[in-house]
């Protein structure tokens, strides 16, 4: 076999940059238009707008909330949570996946050796009688360097790497929604732990009052000045908030085995002791709806499906047309002895190119790309509930936190005025004017009411959790009273 010419190589190398340039079939993918999106906030309130940057880093959110127990929580979680290891192991395997489908890019090339050694029968079968036939035996050693590239004329392989890649994207994505959902909720039981711990110590001073109380009445009813029917009312109240003590309890305990499992440990093996919520809420900026699409994990990750949807379109049209493919080619050396193996002699090579190209396949691939467009427009559907339902628990966050702020301000002049009534109530007892019986039921009535003021306070950092979880992981805080 001869070497090609110049001319022929040259030929080749034209034809394989040629195909290389053409355009890749099937619709190149474009950004969606946004949903129609709302300017601002119902209830806006003293929001601030922020700045939300997706692209950056995630910072460690709960860590403005000041609670060192919290801080230890969320980083036991992110380095111990079990749902969180699989969406990572996941993100591996989509990065790698992405990286098979590039590899498909560049051509393929493999060594090959062969050695042999075979003896020729001298009673074997001869086309011609007249030649003479006789036992050979022969060695043959052949090293070969083979190449193998598909041709990427119509664009398949690109838009089965842009697919794949946008797929590895979304894993991403998902994987940073996973840690946002996890931390969030664990954020979220920590608080609800921390408001059940401030209202079972109002609960138990309450109920030691009301202890008191029955007492009072007790020897009130053995004096004659109360009835049966207060001693039995006074018995009840206490047997109820009793009975409230025993349900905190076991909301804590549940709220205590929901955070061992989200941190990565045992419920068995863990407790948290007694605690309170932080002294103050920070100030999360909600900023406008249209800047949820660069923050929110999970509406990228839709966007990336659509775009990976869009390049499987063009996968699915390309087996329309014939596929070209350089197979064999090969170069290497033949011969018989090692000492001329490496010689002009005993150089060989195979260049060739390869078409197929489908001529009936009864619809299979007309289906194909019905079945790879209904994907897309299923992706573009599903991108538009997520941004719809984004922006709805972002606004039910807003509402309700602005809704328990107003509530939080009610209810403190209730617990001063409780706590007025009180320290009047005291002020008599102390000058002889009330009975210790008033003073106990005054001292109730704002244990009661600061008992409600903690269940606003609890709900008030749940829900900014919510908001949080809504704008993505992440927001420019200040502190607020």
């Amino acid at each position: 076999m001869h070497a090609p010419s110049p001319l022929t190589a040259g030929l080749l190398t034209s034809l394989s940059l040629l195909l290389a340039a053409c355009s890749a079939i099937g619709p190149d993918y474009q950004r969606p238009a946004q949903p129609d999106l709302p300017t601002q906030w119902k209830d806006q309130g003293t929001w601030q707008a922020a700045r939300p940057a997706d692209q950056l880093p995630k910072q460690a959110w709960w860590q403005q909330f000041g609670d060192a127990t919290l801080n230890r929580l969320e980083q036991d979680c992110i380095a111990h949570n079990a749902t969180l290891a699989q969406a990572l192991a996941r993100l591996q395997q989509a990065q790698a996946q992405a990286g098979l489908h590039a590899a498909a890019t560049l051509p393929s090339v493999g060594v090959g050796m062969s050695a042999s050694r075979s003896r020729i029968s001298a009673d074997r079968p001869l086309s011609n009688y007249n030649s003479p036939n006789s036992s050979t035996i022969q060695n043959d050693y052949k090293p070969t360097l083979s190449v193998s590239y598909e041709f990427d004329w119509l664009g398949r392989v690109r838009r089965d790497v842009e697919s794949a890649s946008a797929s590895a994207e979304q894993s991403r994505a998902d994987s940073e929604n996973v840690r946002l959902l996890l931390t969030a909720q664990l954020a979220s039981a920590y608080f609800q732990l921390r408001q059940l711990d401030e209202e079972s110590t109002l609960l138990r001073q309450s109920i030691s009052l009301q202890e008191k109380v029955l007492q009072l009445t007790r020897v009130r009813h053995q004096e004659g000045l109360d009835n049966a029917s207060a001693l039995a009312t006074q018995q009840a109240a206490l047997q109820a908030a009793q009975a409230q003590l025993s349900l905190l309890g076991n909301q804590r305990r549940q709220q205590e085995d929901l955070l061992a499992t989200l941190s990565g440990q045992p419920a068995a093996a863990f407790s948290l002791s007694q605690g309170s919520l932080p002294a103050q809420l920070p100030a999360i900026g909600g900023g406008l709806p249209a800047q949820l699409l660069e923050r929110r994990p999970d509406i990228a990750a839709a966007e990336r499906a659509m775009a990976a949807a869009n390049a499987q379109i063009g996968v699915a049209k390309a087996a329309w047309f014939p596929q070209l493919n350089l197979n064999p080619g090969y170069v290497g050396y033949e011969s018989n002895r090692l000492g001329n193996l490496v010689s002009a002699p005993a150089l060989i090579w195979s260049l060739g190119l390869q078409a197929s190209q489908m001529l009936f396949d009864n619809g299979k691939t007309q289906a194909a790309v019905r079945y790879a467009e209904a994907g897309y427009q299923a992706t573009t559907a599903s991108y538009r509930q997520t941004v719809l339902q984004a922006i709805q628990e972002s606004q039910d966050a807003l509402s309700t936190l602005h809704g328990l702020s107003e509530a939080n301000a009610s209810q403190q002049q209730a617990v001063d005025s409780q706590r007025k009534a009180y320290e009047l109530s005291l002020l008599r007892y102390r000058e002889g004017l009330d009975n210790a019986l008033t003073l106990a039921i005054n001292q109730q009535n704002l244990l009661a009411a600061q008992r409600l003021q903690s269940q606003l306070r609890g709900s008030q950092f749940v829900w900014s959790v919510s908001l949080l979880k809504a704008l993505g992981g992440d927001w420019q805080a200040t502190t607020a009273n």
